[in-house]
């Protein structure tokens, strides 16, 4: 997560009007097949401002848990989406995992199907994720461990996972898994867009780091690009992207090179940001210089000072769509803060819950965080907006 200063937000937005009399070839190189601005750009008139959490059933401690065909559970998945929907939720980020396409490619395709019916039925198009390196690097099918006491997210495992990532001789299995996929739904409007890797070069420093592959963002270098261009070969009519999430925003050069790959291979930008408000307005005005939709797909974590209240509207205002993580507490733990890596909270609780939404009865945790997801979400399409939304009643 990058620090930015107020003092930098009127450089900043000089420098976004400067750009944009650049061609863009000058801003940042452009990977064979990305699209063009303009398809991005006609993308976006076509939908709705994406408003939405990261989603994962409460019965569920990770991705395998969730999709499984023995844990698979439409009935809840539906009660929870019918929550979102009546709060004036337009997407959720749902992640998907390769061991279940390795599993059974069919069964897979046809849960999916049943999940985006169900979301669809809900006015939900959902972002899939392909692949994430965060947390556990040794993912494994079957039962799942249950969670553990007190500890954010102590389930939740990396595709692929370690030993897949460290041989080149599984990557074809890889690549089957993306264009299957990819391929299946290439077509599908009741999908949003596909975020092909989420941080993919986060190491885990504060959980797993010491079981993690010592060359892992190098191996992940190489391999990021290949699975941007198995995706692309399926055609889709959605936007392909990776989020970036750490580092120096400020012009493509300062980028890492991990960053360098997710930018020039997106079609869409997408971003994480926990900062405080006038981080992430600073975050937008970085990215504000690509010329291309924005959506940051990670957000919200109110003890460090990332809130409904504050990040939403700058949002809003900036046409920026925007995802928190969390929707109902449940077996992923993450109203626990991150540091409950280090100090479980088991005895005592966080004053207040780091991630997440709702109760798993269906009741907000703060009915004001809910007052503003609705209030904002006024417009019918997500192009350009010409005035920025009214104020915020006071409650």
């Amino acid at each position: 997560m990058k620090t930015l200063s107020l003092h930098r937000l009127p450089a900043l937005v000089l420098i976004t009007l400067f750009a944009a009399t650049l061609p863009l070839a000058a801003q940042s190189p452009s990977a064979p097949g990305r699209w063009t601005v303009a398809q991005a750009d006609a993308w976006q008139a076509h939908h709705k401002w994406p408003v939405g959490s990261n989603f994962i059933p409460d019965n569920a401690i990770n991705q395998l848990e969730m999709w499984q065909k023995s844990t698979f559970d439409p009935a809840e998945i539906n009660r929870e989406l019918g929550w979102a929907q009546a709060d004036g939720m337009t997407t959720m980020r749902v992640f998907l995992h390769n061991l279940l396409w390795q599993q059974n490619p069919a069964g897979f395709k046809r849960r999916i199907n049943v999940f985006l019916s169900i979301a669809a039925k809900h006015h939900i198009k959902p972002i899939f994720v392909l692949f994430d390196s965060c947390w556990d690097p040794y993912p494994h099918l079957g039962p799942q461990h249950p969670p553990i006491p007190g500890v954010h997210n102590s389930g939740w495992v990396q595709a692929p996972g370690a030993k897949m990532l460290e041989n080149p001789g599984d990557y074809p299995q890889l690549e089957a898994y993306v264009k299957g996929i990819v391929g299946a739904f290439a077509n599908d409007p009741r999908i949003l867009a596909w975020d092909v890797w989420n941080e993919p070069d986060n190491t885990n420093n504060s959980s797993y780091g010491k079981e993690e592959p010592k060359n892992k963002v190098e191996l992940i270098d190489h391999l990021l690009p290949q699975v941007f261009q198995w995706a692309r070969a399926e055609h889709p009519t959605q936007p392909l992207t990776s989020g970036i999430w750490q580092g120096d925003w400020t012009s493509f050069a300062t980028l890492s090179p991990t960053a360098k790959i997710q930018i020039e291979n997106s079609d869409i930008i997408t971003f994480h940001n926990y900062g405080w408000p006038e981080q992430f307005a600073a975050a937008i005005a970085d990215l504000a210089q690509y010329h291309r939709p924005i959506i940051c797909t990670e957000y919200m974590a109110r003890g460090v000072g990332s809130l409904i209240d504050t990040i939403l509207p700058i949002a809003r205002r900036d046409n920026v769509g925007a995802i928190n993580w969390g929707f109902v507490v449940g077996k992923t733990q993450t109203n626990l803060p991150w540091d409950s890596w280090q100090r479980p909270y088991v005895l005592i609780q966080p004053p207040v819950w780091f991630h997440d939404l709702y109760y798993q009865n269906g009741k907000p945790y703060r009915a004001r965080e809910i007052q503003i997801i609705r209030a904002l979400d006024k417009n019918t399409h997500w192009g350009p907006t010409p005035d920025p939304p009214p104020p915020l009643p006071i409650p």
